[in-house]
């Protein structure tokens, strides 16, 4: 019998794990990670991890207001004796819920945008930069303020608000990367092909984009929730009894300094949540090799 010879070839690690052992020595970067994942898994499982999940609602219990934080009320009570963890855990699902809907319009509109102004420039070029433009010229706070303003202050319309000017960003990206791609071989030996236009936008030059936007996505998930909570603190955004992190803040504020804890509290979890989409992007933008977002 022939000896066999054993060749001892190097394994191949897939991109994947090699993505996530680059993620993972990033200490930042799975700070963020752990940080959204907590706030995510809070945000679903928040009837079934909360104490007092009754007072999410219209609930009043003077006898146990403005008590401090405490074993039994972790964050402390409201003016009317709510339990304010309870309240902070469910004002995470409308944060989130609003990063959701906002970046799930702003995202698709910007993108489609920037890849028809990058690809095919010309007219639909000058017209699209050029609204983009225009747009990015209004502040999106100020803009999400006058919309909130003359609709009815509640959460479809803090969506909206937000959402409306939330898109130009991710034009202007796409629209740099996608005039950056329009001339490599890949793109040109597609359309010798004979490739639809639908086929090299979506299929070759979109997915050269998406490490990009998922910084972007990150990003921006942290500055929604600002922008949602800004919108609060002025009687704009959700409104009471609804718990809202912005909300929560205005309230509390007219209680300082002697209850600190009923405005300070619900705003270190804005910054904390905040702070974690924000850790969580630039962990991505080292990963991914991403230079410029904005």
């Amino acid at each position: 019998m022939a000896a066999q010879t054993v060749t001892n070839e190097p394994r191949r690690l897939s991109n994947a794990y090699q993505n996530w052992y680059r993620f993972s020595r990033n200490p930042t970067a799975v700070i963020g990670a752990g940080i959204v994942i907590l706030a995510i898994l809070a945000a679903i499982l928040a009837p079934w991890i909360t104490p007092y999940p009754e007072h999410v609602g219209a609930v009043v219990n003077f006898r146990a207001r403005h008590l401090p934080p405490s074993a039994e009320y972790w964050f402390g009570t409201d003016n009317v004796g709510r339990d304010i963890f309870t309240r902070v855990i469910f004002g995470l699902r409308i944060s989130l819920l609003l990063a959701l809907v906002v970046l799930g319009i702003a995202i698709p509109v910007g993108t489609t945008l920037g890849l028809l102004a990058g690809y095919f420039g010309g007219w639909v070029e000058i017209v699209i930069m050029r609204l983009t433009d225009i747009a990015l010229a209004i502040p999106p706070l100020v803009m999400a303020l006058a919309v909130a303003a003359v609709l009815s202050p509640d959460l479809i319309n803090s969506m909206l608000a937000i959402a409306a000017l939330w898109w130009t960003w991710h034009t202007r990206l796409i629209y740099s990367i996608t005039r950056q791609l329009r001339a490599q071989e890949f793109v040109e030996a597609a359309e010798t092909l004979g490739a639809s236009k639908f086929h090299i936008l979506f299929r070759e030059i979109l997915p050269n984009c998406v490490s990009a936007l998922a910084v972007k996505t990150s990003l921006d998930a942290g500055f929604v929730i600002l922008v949602g909570a800004s919108l609060s603190f002025l009687g704009l955004g959700i409104q009471p009894p609804t718990p809202d992190l912005g909300t929560m803040v205005a309230s509390g504020s007219a209680f300082l300094p002697d209850y600190w804890w009923e405005s300070v509290l619900p705003g270190m979890a804005i910054l904390v949540v905040a702070l974690g989409f924000n850790l969580l992007g630039d962990g991505l933008r080292d990963l991914f090799d991403v230079q410029e977002v904005r």
